[in-house]
């Protein structure tokens, strides 16, 4: 699937823009990526099994933090359903303020195996691009191949954490950390 065969993409640069119904379909798929075993939980709730009561204030959290210059969020739909999602958010630090890092790429199970993980990662260039950002940076989760998707999309290994991530006794992985450099990628 290309940009193209998403229906749509929302783009939510300050909290009032978030509707009702984006706010629900936002907590029902974080809900589930995080149910389906994807690398989406953050310390604001608890290790999955996880409803929708538990994961609501982690998704206000991360929408009242959002304004146009210092977060966005980034919605794909289809069919007019929320597919996937990811934040783009700049780093505040004077030294650093030249990148981004992105976070919460989920694509919902319903819509794996499309390419909207893809599209959402292209289309957050142009947003990252309209920020004023020239880099972006994400870590990921070691053991899910997803270095190698990132790969594919033009973003570079640039180190490792080792058994960074304890996701249950015995279970340490690295957090693997990728770079996109905005001004040399196509």
């Amino acid at each position: 699937m290309d940009d193209d065969a998403v229906a749509g993409f929302v783009q939510i640069a300050r909290p009032r823009e978030l509707t009702a119904r984006w706010r629900a379909e936002l907590i029902a798929c974080w809900t589930v990526v995080a149910n389906s075993g994807g690398a989406v939980v953050p310390l604001a709730f608890p290790v999955p099994p996880v409803d929708a009561e538990q994961v609501a204030p982690a998704a206000d959290a991360l929408v009242a933090g959002l304004a146009p210059d210092r977060g966005r969020l980034l919605l794909a739909t289809v069919e007019g359903t929320l597919a996937g999602w990811l934040v783009v958010r700049r780093e505040l630090h004077p030294l650093i303020r030249h990148w981004g890092v992105v976070n919460h790429v989920q694509t919902h199970p319903a819509f794996r195996g499309r390419g909207i993980g893809s599209a959402l990662l292209r289309r957050a260039r142009g947003t990252a691009t309209e920020m004023g950002l020239e880099q972006l940076h994400i870590g990921v989760r070691e053991g899910l191949g997803l270095e190698d998707f990132y790969r594919r999309l033009g973003w570079t290994e640039v180190g490792r954490w080792p058994g960074a991530l304890r996701l249950a006794p015995g279970d340490d992985r690295d957090e693997i950390l990728m770079a996109l450099d905005l001004r040399t990628a196509g």
